[in-house]
């Protein structure tokens, strides 16, 4: 009782004596520039894009012990008023914005007037700037005490220059957070590499401890601009991506994408730019995953530098205090476009059609198939699912000889045993497929083919698991997946648990091209197959799919898998290792390798094929040298 009274005393006083009052004006700097000044690399993201902003075609960066002593950044752009300079330090006070409306409409990089007061706050700040009309340059300092400005006249070209030194001198507690000099100069420096890919107009120069680090000159031209980013990401980069060119419904996305084969172990080589505004936004991440989804190795990355490009208005650029996050007012369509945009450029890279840029004219966003942005998931009930259809049946390797023959010239060769084989390969012509004529069968796992540019080998499984995998995914989705009887039925063994999800998800094993029946309590019999698929390890490929099942259950997230099951199946219905194939089945697997998307990889990721040029090949053994 005693204790509940002076608590009750103890919180009058404090009622009392907390009053509200205003805040001094370099507190309120001080707590704004928490927000906004996290490290050295935080002011130079400010003060950079206040040089964009004002039209400058070359920044200079001075930077001392990692920024902590000094960040000198110089400009010639349009330069400050006299009268605005100190207007420039104080908060909220901008040239960008000036009612809601252009908050609605944002196109410049900044826009809240905040960054100036609050560095000065934190550091001594010394902003020099001259104009086209002014005779002379103007100067004011500011360390957060100042309440009147005098700017004094320097000579100063046209521009500006800010200076900033001994950051957080007057927040000790802030300072001691700071990393080493080393590893603060390590987040400018990769900060300027990002901010340089937004603006090729501009030229970068950054000097460390007056040490000379980056030199970026203005690029125009396209091969130019290759050359800054081949500079930034490495020239492999540059050597393994392809150029995007893609525009539709008031959105452009342009830039290069990395190859799925040249993948990395983190996400390091991710730059995407929303209005010249580099982001991290998780609708994008999610897009960009979707569409790498059947071509990445498991634990990989895909790297890219892309550009989207729409009205202001349709995004949000002020959601983060750091301007790092955006919101899209029609996000589902934004997902859509530039999932469409990334799935087509990768599904076109066939054999023959490695085209530096990839352009898409048609974009419908209803039209794309297994896609949802997140905390989205498409709605699909079992009972729509279509029964499986017997006619149409698709040949399969074996079968597809006859079909193939036509496209070998016919000579006095082709009646010769298969033992004599090679020597039916057509000789060298214009009309020469791109991924050539097999030569040889090596190890019974890889085909080694002859074109006209020199060799390609391919894993003859992982060929054949993407081309069985592009036909079972256009089957099921048209819902047409053909199926075909066994002679002879197959018994399985199961759990109950297992027999259960057969008997109560008939339709969707339907779907999928399979007839399987309950016939005991741990007892199922399989009936029928897809067409597509051999008749290899259907006991192993049935059980896969009802432990998927049964751990996910058949919910939306099973839905959600339903590629990664017909990739298990494509997986079980290929060629196997080992397995011997004629002259003639490899042809047949080359032919169907230049007509199928996204050949380069196997389901897994894995590369299906390498190419060795005449040119590698003379290198390696020294010819003409």
């Amino acid at each position: 009782m005693y204790q509940r009274l002076l608590n009750k005393e103890l919180y009058l006083r404090l009622r009392i004596i907390m009053r509200i009052q205003s805040l001094p004006t370099q507190l309120i700097n001080q707590i704004a520039a928490g927000e906004v000044v996290e490290r050295p690399a935080s002011v130079v993201k400010e003060l950079v894009e206040n040089c964009f902003d004002a039209g400058a075609t070359q920044v200079t960066l001075d930077i001392e012990q990692g920024g902590i002593r000094l960040i000198k950044i110089r400009d010639n752009g349009c330069g400050i008023y006299k009268e605005d300079l100190p207007l420039a330090l104080s908060r909220h006070a901008t040239s960008k914005i000036s009612n809601l409306q252009d908050l609605e409409h944002v196109s410049s990089m900044g826009f809240r007037g905040e960054a100036l007061p609050s560095i000065s706050s934190v550091a001594r700040l010394t902003l020099i700037s001259r104009t086209e009309e002014s005779e002379c340059a103007w100067k004011v300092s500011a360390d957060g005490t100042e309440t009147d400005f005098d700017p004094q006249p320097d000579p100063h070209p046209q521009g500006t220059t800010i200076d900033v030194r001994d950051l957080f001198y007057n927040t000790p507690a802030r300072r001691k957070f700071l990393k080493a000099e080393k590893t603060e100069f390590s987040h400018i420096e990769s900060l300027i590499k990002k901010m340089a890919l937004s603006r090729f107009d501009i030229a970068f120069t950054l000097n460390h401890n007056q040490r000379e680090v980056i030199n970026l000159n203005a690029a125009q031209s396209v091969a130019e601009q290759e050359n800054r980013v081949a500079s930034i990401c490495g020239s492999a980069f540059i050597e393994n991506s392809i150029t995007i060119d893609y525009e539709a419904s008031g959105l452009q996305l342009t830039g290069w994408v990395g190859l799925p084969t040249f993948s990395r172990s983190q996400q390091d080589m991710q730059y995407f730019y929303v209005n010249g505004r580099l982001i991290k936004d998780r609708l994008v991440s999610h897009a960009v995953k979707q569409a790498y989804k059947d071509v990445l190795f498991h634990g990989r990355h895909s790297v890219f530098v892309l550009y989207l490009t729409l009205d202001p208005a349709l995004v949000d650029v002020n959601a983060h205090p750091a301007k790092l996050e955006v919101r899209f007012r029609e996000g589902r369509l934004v997902h859509d476009f530039l999932f469409s945009a990334l799935h087509r450029s990768l599904a076109d890279l066939r054999p023959g059609e490695q085209a530096a840029t990839v352009k898409v004219e048609h974009f419908i966003p209803a039209a794309v198939e297994t896609v949802a942005p997140v905390g989205e998931v498409k709605r699909q009930s079992s009972m729509q699912i279509p029964k499986p259809v017997q006619s149409s049946l698709p040949m399969n390797v074996a079968e597809e000889i006859e079909a193939y023959a036509s496209l070998y010239p016919k000579n006095e060769a082709a009646n010769l045993p298969e033992q004599f084989a090679i020597a039916e390969t057509p000789g060298l012509s214009e009309g020469m497929p791109p991924l050539g004529y097999a030569i040889a069968h090596l190890h019974s796992i890889y085909i080694l083919s002859e074109t006209e540019k020199g060799i390609i080998l391919v894993d003859a499984h992982a060929a054949h698991e993407r081309v069985t995998y592009e036909r079972l995914k256009k089957q099921y989705h048209e819902g047409i997946v053909p199926s075909q009887p066994l002679l002879l039925p197959i018994k399985i063994q199961v759990s109950s648990s297992e027999a259960e999800v057969v008997e109560q998800e008939h339709a969707f094993f339907a779907s999928l091209g399979f007839e399987l029946n309950r016939t005991g309590p741990e007892a199922i019999v399989l009936r029928s197959t897809p067409a597509l698929l051999g008749r290899e390890d259907m006991d192993s490929l049935i059980r896969d799919i009802l432990a998927d099942i049964v751990t996910h259950g058949m919910s939306q997230r099973i839905l959600e898998r339903s590629n990664e099951i017909l990739a298990s199946m494509a997986c079980h219905g290929s060629v196997r290792a080992k397995r011997k194939l004629s002259i003639t089945e490899m042809n047949a697997l080359l032919r169907d390798m230049e007509k199928t998307e996204r050949i380069g990889q196997c389901n897994h990721g894995r590369p299906t094929w390498i190419e060795l040029s005449t040119g590698d090949l003379d290198k390696f053994f020294l010819r003409g040298q």
